[in-house]
């Protein structure tokens, strides 16, 4: 998708709040442009030959002719506001619908700041697109009905107009390339400083535990001057091209008036005309300031809608599967010589209901296993099954209606206790074995508010070992077929991590789960456990098993 694509969806969706803002918008400016005119024809026939009676008929047809403009600007302003809106609205969806779907890819290189800047300002300034188009329409109908107009009071000072407007509208296209350029600048620094900040604020205790704090605040200083003078350089470049337009359309309503001063000095028009052609030039500059600022929208409007397209076309992380799983799942997960990156050939099958711990003394390799599980991508080689159907061949929404991959650093929302721990469940479950299976009882007692309070976000409000028990528990209340869980107790203290170890057998009983932990409480209350040392299996046994006889799992699991 191409820049021009999203604006043309952008106005496209919106068609008929434009049309009728347009309408209205034309309606008013032909109302404005007709007011001088008319006080023309009242001084004429009512003012230089007096006549009381006429002069009340006229100033009646003055009052509709306000009213009509009134109410045109009125409602063709809330016709364009609303359209403008809306599409940014449908914007934001489209953009937080493409960062969410299963496929992914739309993250990657982009930090979050980054991407709630272009769903936030980006949308914002594309919508803003129906509201310039419509006020943009109705200018062009008021420099025409104001050259007509003129033509019929003097045919020199109309075709002057004709013939100025358009060198005027294209001086100002030319004059907002550089902002063009300079907009997307600037937003490029604003979402880079957005990521920055976002980054920082989820990292603060990171950073004052190492006692960084003083290096993050110049990082995000430098990089927010850089943002600062982007957007300096923008605001620079509008100015230049609005100065530039104003001084431009000054001198050219100034020759308008010194021509129409000319001919009422050689006698080719009368008072009224006089009177039209003055108030036409006072008029005029309304309706070619806004071709102006028009210009500058359009401007700013190009360089976010091209952000926005290369959020909206970002490939997919994984690409292909359309089938549904047929039936009830069993659980079954195979690994048939599964090799991506690190991970060299690895052959396990998870039989249904079983409970699998897997060490990896690797924990890049870790990181490549849990992506090809939950398929945030695919393998290099080999392949994943579920059911004896490959994850490749699965549509993702299907797959992750039956497998869910809970990683390490699953994050919480802003929200009560209660809320993240049911955010997956499905409507009507029970959400307390797995609230009791994860220790998150002992969380809801130590907060004001129990199970409703509030967790700030990211779970701000939660110490590690809360934010890791919550976490476990939405898990554990998805109740997939599969759950592949990894680490989930790491800043938990050992007598919480023993019954959380005994919660998980038992709030997953007869359901397939894997566990990828390096935690002996934990592997202790599987069925067996799996040791992928160098990105393959070298032994399999459980876990006491493991302990007495190979060192290298004795040395992964318990130093």
């Amino acid at each position: 998708m191409s820049g021009r694509g999203v604006i043309r969806r952008a106005v496209a969706g919106q068609r008929r709040d434009v049309v009728v803002g347009s309408a209205l918008g034309a309606a008013h400016q032909i109302g404005e442009a007709l007011v001088p005119v008319l006080i023309g024809l009242i001084v004429d026939r009512t003012v230089v030959h007096p006549d009381g009676g006429a002069l009340a008929g006229w100033l009646v047809v003055l009052a509709l002719v306000y009213a009509v403009l009134s109410f045109g600007f009125r409602f063709g302003c809330q016709a364009g506001e609303r359209a403008a809106e809306q599409a940014a609205h449908h914007l934001r969806l489209d953009v937080v619908g493409r960062v969410l779907a299963p496929h992914g890819g739309a993250e990657a290189g982009r930090p979050p700041g980054a991407l709630v800047n272009v769903a936030t300002e980006d949308a914002r300034r594309v919508g803003a697109l129906n509201m310039a188009l419509t006020l943009g329409f109705a200018a062009v109908v008021g420099v025409v009905a104001g050259a007509v107009l003129l033509l019929r009071a003097s045919l020199p000072l109309g075709l002057l107009v004709l013939v100025g407007a358009p060198v005027l509208m294209a001086l100002g296209h030319f004059l907002a390339r550089p902002l063009e350029h300079r907009s997307e600048a600037e937003q490029e620094r604003a979402a880079h400083a957005s990521g920055v900040a976002a980054d920082l604020v989820a990292g603060v205790r990171v950073l004052k535990g190492l006692r960084a704090e003083r290096a993050a605040v110049d990082r995000y200083r430098e990089t927010s001057q850089a943002s600062l003078a982007a957007n300096v350089r923008a605001a620079r470049a509008e100015a230049v091209q609005t100065g530039l337009m104003l001084t431009l359309t000054g001198a050219f309503i100034a020759l308008v008036a010194l021509v129409g001063g000319r001919l009422v000095l050689s006698g080719s028009v009368g008072l009224g005309a006089l009177v039209s052609a003055v108030g036409l030039a006072l008029f005029l500059p309304g309706p070619i300031t806004m071709l102006a600022w028009v210009g500058a929208e359009f401007a700013k409007g190009r360089a976010s809608a091209a952000r926005i397209a290369d959020v909206l076309s970002a490939p997919g992380e994984i690409t292909g599967g359309t089938a549904a799983l047929a039936g009830p799942t069993t659980g079954e997960l195979r690994l048939r010589g599964l090799g991506h990156a690190g991970i060299g050939s690895v052959d396990l099958t998870v039989r249904p209901g079983e409970h699998v711990g897997i060490v990896v003394t690797d924990p890049t390799h870790a990181a490549d296993l849990l992506r090809c599980l939950g398929r945030r991508c695919d393998p290099d080689r080999g392949s994943v099954e579920l059911d004896g159907v490959p994850l490749t061949e699965l549509a993702p929404e299907s797959l992750r209606s039956a497998l869910l991959v809970a990683e390490h650093d699953a994050q919480l929302f802003d929200g009560t206790l209660m809320d993240n721990v049911t955010a997956a469940a499905a409507p009507g479950t029970d959400p307390r074995p797995a609230m009791d299976a994860a220790a998150v009882d002992e969380v809801a007692s130590a907060l004001t508010g129990g199970t409703g309070a509030h967790v700030g976000e990211r779970g701000s409000s939660l110490s590690g070992g809360q934010r890791q028990r919550v976490a476990l528990a939405r898990a554990l209340a998805a109740d997939r077929s599969v759950l592949v869980v990894h680490d989930p107790t790491t800043a938990v203290d050992a007598a919480t991590e023993a019954r959380i170890a005994e919660g998980i057998r038992r709030a997953r009983a007869e359901r397939t789960t894997v566990l990828i932990t390096s935690s002996p409480a934990l592997l202790a209350a599987t069925d067996r456990v799996v040791l992928i040392d160098g990105g393959t299996i070298t032994a399999e046994a459980s876990h006491e098993d493991l302990v007495r006889e190979h060192p290298v799992y004795r040395a992964a699991v318990l130093t």
